[in-house]
This record gives structure tokens, C-alpha cells and sequence, in this order.
């Protein structure tokens, strides 16, 4: 009979931790990142920020990096590593619960001889015992104010440390003190080191992490190879980008850099976001041998997060080359075609391996003969593991309680379970309709009903509002399209042969669309309300500015927002306001009050 122990989550009435005395509910008076002023202990200029059953001290000026907007983030990260520690621990015979869900059981073990459950969560020494043999190894590489670990130690079962690094001696400094306010610096260590040389010297089997958490303030390049080698056998990768607008496509050269992959700007460059990190995370753990196996991959607000797995197998690395592939995009309708970058057939028990042949499409795109950006690789195999998901959107939803964003984090959720698995990419139904200058049809009545009606699977995707997940060929969608057009006329005589537009409308559909809305057509988070997209939550609530050393006043960044707003529209006029201009070159207001040398203009810099 396999021993079974019970490691109940810090926070609960029955853990054997400390805990600060926090209202753990989201809908009580004291919020979810609300700050507080009057708490002792605190140091001139501090604040208290609170987030789930956090309470951070945090100074004032822009020292140590931190934005409330991601409370999502750090929630969905806290409900995934719970159910990865559920499936990891399980193996070693031991059950995890979670406060408010104690009738909830996910793991069915062996049989139990030791009675009910509740008499085995009172057995406190040996219940903290197994915690301290059997629990995981996390590191956090970049934790800033250590927030995040804080949330761990706290909302977590299961975990044996704690390590949140950061290379800010003021960063450090304050992660240990906010163990040490929340009471978890048992199993919360502080740490001052470059993030990378932590991981590297993590690489043996002994000393791996089992969860590493990397958030970095834009790219998480620098970090990627080693993290890939630190990370435990089976162990959890969280990674986060925030460099949204090299890796949608506005500077294709610096994704190649930094990712190996090439981003074209287009309608679905968030999931393209999506598969180019996880091409990256593929291709440098195949250089060790190892691969990754993608749980989850979110883009949500001005961010991408995804979470995956990394195995050891020199056979299994062999199928890398099938999974990667380029990406054919027509610069005109914005048809787009996979080129996979290999081959696998069986033959018997062994597999052959070799190039593709290609390319899937001619010069130019065959409905509206414009010419083909080329772009990728990108990862095009699933990015979810739906039973995982699974997992996390039961806990959640069975626990709304437990976290500030539950709503939207089922939400979110729910749309990635409905998702088209095997399905790389979308399309977005208003870019269809605008591209031969129609109106956009209802999303029920045609990327829903008519497909289905068609023949053809569709869903939505959880990264675009608009989107048309399906099996079916551009060929299909433009059919449906000329279909909807003969009932919604474009005025023609305005169209250019050239364009787009005329060439797509000026062919007879082959297919008869058939638009009557099918009961099957709503999917399920659709017809429950459920969250899906919100809506800007507050002002400015995007990324925010890097933290700096003295600690940057966030005014100054907001008054220069305003001035330049429009810049282009509203040049300005008076000279008065050019002369108090700061030089860009040194950084001072010209003492010969000239803000630009009349000698080097393009240096618009003051040349004394």
C-alpha cells in the first residue's frame, strides 16, 4: 500500500506556516492591490501593495519594478504550478489541497489506511516533514519586489523552496524583507546574481529547479538557454514577453536575433507571438537533447505567457524538424500557407526522417495575385495540452474565491478548451470583409454556421476577438465571402482591377454558402458571458517604465506622453518652446538657446 500524505496550502486554518493575518477572500474590504500607508514597520516613502495573500512593502519611486495590471498573470501562474505540483507530487504519493477546495479530489492514489482526510491534515510534524522531503524547488530569475514568490510561498502547496533572484541589490534587499513580513522566509530565499549564471550553475540533475519562473522587463532571450538546462526532467518553464512589437512584426530582423524566427506583421501576429517563442524554447532544448511539450500559451493585454514542460529523449528531439514551420503570407488578402521544415514517415518500427518538399504556393497568391512575405519558423504543432487546461479551469472555477481574476481567468480559458488544437493560426473576420470593401457579417452567421454548414471545423481563439479558427482553406472563406457580397453589394465601379478586391470579387464562388445559424454555432463560453475580453481596466495600464537605480519619478514620463502626443499632426510652432527643448546629445537646454544646430541637422543636437 502506497503511503498517501495530505500538504495543505499556506493560508489555510490547518497549515503548519504562519501566516499574516490577511483577509484571503477577493470580495471582502480589503482588495486585491490595494496600497496602504499606515502599516508599521514601514520606511519613509514605503507603501504596503496587497495582491492576493501578499502584503509587498514597496517604495515609492520607480526603484523596483512592479504593474498591477498583471495580477492576471501572477493568478493564472499560481493556479498553474498548483496543478503541476498536483500531477508531480501524486507520483510520490502525496495530496495536495488548497483552501475552499477540500471536497475537490483530482488525484485518486492508492488506498488509504490512516483514515479520513481531515485526520490526516491534522498529523502537523508529519505533514511538514513530507513538505521538506517531497516538495518542489522553484526559482524565480527576475522577481523584482518579490512579489511573486511571496504568492507562491503563501498560495502554493507543495513546495520545498523558494529561490527569487534579481540583480537590483535594492531588489534583493527588498524580497528579503517582504519574506520576512510575510512570514516565509523558511521557504523563501533572496538572492542578488545575474539570473543567467544562477541557472548555469543549476544545470547538474541534483541541483535543477523544478519551476522556473522567468518575467523579464521585455525579452526573455538573454535567459532562454539556460533556463532550457536548469530546468528538473518533466519540470515547468513560465515565460513572459512583453516585447510585443518585435515579435508582431514591426521589426522582423530584431525577432530573427533574438528568437530565430522572422515576424511579418499581420492579423494574427499574437499567436504567431505565441509559436515563435515556443520555436525558440524548442530549438535551443534540442541542442541538449531535450524537448518541450507546451500546457498552456496565453496573449492577453500587451503580453505573452506560456508554460511548458521539458523532457530528456534523443529520439524524440529527432522529430523536431516536423514540427517548425515557415510561414507564406500574401501581402494582398492576407492568405497565409504552413511549409513544414521536415518529414517523418514509418517504416515498421522505425522512423524515416528527411527534408519537405515545397513550397505550398506559386509567385504570387492565387486569389488576389499579389505577391508572398515569407516569415517563421514557428512552432505548428498544439500549443495547449487541453487535459492540463482542464485541470486548471476545474480548480479555478471550483474555487472563484480563491483569486481576484477567477472570472477571467475562466473565461480565458474556456475559450483556449475550445480551440482547434491542430489548427495553427486564424483568420479575423473584419480584415475579410474590409479587404473587397464589404460589410462584416455577423460572427454566428457566417465564420460559425456557414463553415459548419460547409463541412469544415471553426472555433474562436482566445487571442482575438474576431477570429476564425478553421480547417478550411482561404479558397472556402473567399467563397463564403463572394457569397455574402451578392447580398451585401459592393460598388465595383469604384474598385481598381488591381487591387485585391476586384480580383477576389471578380470570380464566381464555387461553393454555395448556406447562412442559417445552427443551434451548434455559439460556443459554450460565448452563450455563458463568460469573460473573455475585458476591458481596459484603468488609465495607462500597459506597460510601464524600467525601473531605475535612483528611482525614476512616473510624472515626468506621463508629461512627456502629453507633449509629444500628435507630434506628427501638431508640429510646434513657437520658437520659445523649441529653445527649452533639453539637447538630446547631452542632455542639457542649449545655453546659446539653439535646440538645433543649423550646421547638422540631423543630429538635432546643439553643437557647443
Amino acid at each position: 500500500v502506497q503511503r498517501t500524505v495530505i500538504i495543505v496550502c499556506a493560508g489555510a486554518d490547518s497549515a503548519p506556516t504562519a501566516v499574516p493575518v490577511e483577509d484571503t477572500n477577493p470580495s471582502s474590504s480589503t482588495e486585491s492591490g490595494q496600497t496602504s500607508s499606515t502599516e508599521p514597520g514601514l520606511l519613509p516613502g514605503e507603501t504596503v501593495v496587497r495582491e492576493g495573500k501578499a502584503a509587498i512593502l514597496f517604495p515609492s519611486a520607480n526603484e523596483v519594478f512592479y504593474n498591477p495590471v498583471q495580477e492576471f498573470n501572477r493568478d493564472l501562474t499560481c493556479a498553474v504550478i498548483t496543478e503541476f505540483a498536483r500531477e508531480q507530487l501524486a507520483q510520490r504519493g502525496v495530496r495536495i489541497l488548497v483552501p475552499g477546495e477540500r471536497d475537490r479530489v483530482v488525484v485518486r492514489l492508492s488506498e488509504e489506511k490512516n483514515g479520513t482526510e481531515h485526520q490526516e491534515a491534522s498529523e502537523q510534524p508529519e505533514k511538514e516533514q513530507q513538505h521538506e522531503e517531497e516538495g518542489l524547488r522553484v526559482l524565480e530569475g527576475l522577481a523584482a519586489s518579490g512579489l511573486r514568490s511571496v504568492r507562491f510561498a503563501l498560495e502554493v502547496p507543495g513546495l520545498k523552496s523558494i529561490t527569487a533572484n534579481d540583480y537590483s541589490a535594492k531588489a534583493a534587499a527588498l524580497i528579503a524583507r517582504n519574506a520576512q513580513h510575510n512570514n516565509v522566509s523558511h521557504i523563501l530565499q533572496a538572492s542578488q546574481r545575474d539570473a543567467s549564471m544562477v541557472m548555469y550553475e543549476a544545470r547538474g540533475k541534483k541541483e535543477r529547479y523544478d519551476v522556473i519562473d522567468l518575467d523579464p522587463y521585455g525579452s526573455p532571450s538573454p535567459f532562454l538557454d539556460a533556463a532550457v538546462q536548469a530546468v528538473s526532467e518533466g519540470g515547468l518553464l513560465c515565460i513572459t514577453c512583453t516585447d510585443m512589437a518585435v515579435m508582431a512584426g514591426n521589426s522582423g530582423e530584431t525577432c530573427y536575433s533574438k528568437y530565430g524566427s522572422m515576424s511579418i506583421k499581420s492579423k494574427y501576429c499574437h499567436e504567431m507571438a505565441l509559436r515563435i517563442i515556443l520555436h525558440s524554447l524548442d530549438q535551443r532544448a534540442a541542442v541538449y537533447q531535450r524537448y518541450i511539450e507546451p500546457l498552456l500559451s496565453v496573449s492577453v493585454d500587451f503580453y505573452i505567457r506560456v508554460f511548458v514542460r521539458v523532457k530528456t529523449g534523443q529520439a524524440v528531439v529527432k522529430n523536431s524538424a516536423s514540427k517548425h514551420a515557415l510561414l507564406y503570407n500574401c501581402v494582398g488578402c492576407g492568405a497565409f500557407h504552413l511549409q513544414r521544415m521536415g518529414k517523418k514517415m514509418s517504416q515498421g518500427k522505425h522512423m524515416k526522417y528527411s527534408a519537405a518538399t515545397g513550397p505550398p504556393v506559386g509567385p504570387n497568391c492565387e486569389h488576389c495575385r499579389q505577391r508572398h512575405q515569407l516569415g517563421g519558423p514557428i512552432w505548428a504543432e498544439p500549443i495547449h495540452d487541453i487535459t492540463f487546461v482542464q485541470k486548471v479551469l476545474g480548480a479555478v472555477s471550483g474555487n472563484p474565491t480563491r483569486f481576484r481574476t477567477s472570472k477571467r481567468i475562466e473565461g480565458v480559458l474556456s475559450m483556449v478548451t475550445e480551440e482547434l488544437r491542430d489548427v495553427p493560426l486564424y483568420y479575423v473576420l473584419d480584415h475579410l470583409s474590409s479587404t473587397v470593401h464589404c460589410n462584416t457579417p455577423p460572427m454566428l452567421q457566417f465564420s460559425r454556421s456557414a463553415l459548419l454548414h460547409a463541412g469544415y471545423r471553426v472555433s474562436l481563439s482566445h487571442a482575438c476577438k474576431n477570429a476564425v479558427k478553421t480547417n478550411a482553406p482561404a479558397g472556402v472563406l473567399w467563397d463564403l465571402i463572394r457569397c455574402w457580397e451578392k447580398s451585401n453589394p459592393v460598388k465595383r465601379e469604384r474598385l481598381s482591377e488591381t487591387s485585391p478586391a476586384h480580383r477576389i470579387l471578380s470570380a464566381e464562388p464555387t461553393l454555395q454558402a448556406c447562412f442559417e445559424i445552427r443551434e451548434d454555432a455559439n460556443p459554450q463560453s460565448r452563450k455563458r458571458h463568460l469573460t473573455r475580453f475585458q476591458e481596459n481596466p484603468q488609465a495607462n495600464w500597459g506597460p510601464k517604465a524600467r525601473a531605475k537605480a535612483g528611482g525614476g519619478i512616473s510624472s515626468e514620463l506621463e508629461d512627456k506622453r502629453k507633449q509629444f502626443q500628435g507630434k506628427r499632426k501638431k508640429p510646434i510652432t513657437d520658437s520659445s518652446q523649441l529653445k527649452s527643448l533639453p539637447c538630446k546629445k547631452l542632455r542639457k537646454v542649449c545655453p546659446l538657446n539653439y535646440n538645433i544646430c543649423s550646421v547638422f541637422k540631423i543630429m538635432r543636437s546643439c553643437c557647443y
